[in-house]
Parts: structure tokens; sequence; C-alpha cells
């Protein structure tokens, strides 16, 4: 195990993936959560990207944006929570945002980048995912 900054590297991945995925996951609900208290108005202008109705993609959306993005803030179900992320922004930034300017679609990218990444790594072992399997391996 290499030492850098009296630390090892152990310890820095766990560190950057805690806060890889509790930023991530905290900034997405805050999304979610405007889409959620205002549901009734979203409602009326929201787009139908993949043809379920403007009521169903908005629901989606909120349990993904929102839902799923609290669950990645603490690390449960992670990988599992991730998937309606990834895809939540793959849609928005090539269906919904995908005739728009690279400006309209750099915020979803940027997501999916991270929620990869995430996917890829896993939450790490500051996570409830990781004090699970600690129990598990005991």
């Amino acid at each position: 195990m290499k030492k850098i900054f009296f630390y090892s590297d152990t310890i820095l991945k766990n560190l950057a993936l805690l806060i890889l995925r509790v930023s991530a996951g905290l900034m997405m609900a805050t999304h979610g959560w405007a889409k959620l208290s205002e549901f009734s108005a979203k409602l009326q202008t929201f787009s139908d990207p993949i043809g379920l109705g403007p009521a169903v993609s908005l629901q989606l959306v909120i349990f993904a944006e929102f839902f799923c993005a609290i669950f990645l803030a603490i690390g449960f179900l992670t990988r599992l929570s991730l998937i309606p992320l990834i895809i939540v922004m793959l849609v928005a930034a090539f269906i919904a945002h995908g005739d728009d300017p690279f400006s309209a679609q750099e915020k979803s990218l940027l997501f999916l980048t991270i929620f990869v990444s995430l996917f890829l790594l896993g939450p790490g072992k500051w996570s409830v995912d990781g004090q699970i399997n600690r129990k598990n391996n005991y």
C-alpha cells in the first residue's frame, strides 16, 4: 500500500468515492425535489421524450432524480440506484436536449460521467452498502 500525505491509497480512494457519491447524490436530489414539490405545475410543461406520456415521464424522472439520488448519497443499493439515474441523464442529454447546443447538454453529460464512474467503482467502504458487505464478511 502506497502512502500519500500520510494516508494510504485505500483511505484516499474511499474518501474520494464518499465525496463524489454524496455531492452528486445531494445535488441531483435537489434537482428532483424541485420537480416533486412543483409536480402539478411541472406536469403542464413536462415533455414526453420517450413516448410514455408526460405524467409517467415526470414520475420516472422524480423517482430517479430524488429517490435514487438519496439512495446514492447514503450509499444504499448504490449500483441499482445508479441505473435509473444513468438512463435519465442519457435521455436528458441525447433525446430531450439532443438538438440543443452543447451548453444545454453539458450538465446532463457531467452527471452521466459521474454516475457511470460510480457505477464502475462502487460506493466505497464508507457507505451503507460498504457496511452491509463488511458485516456479511465476518
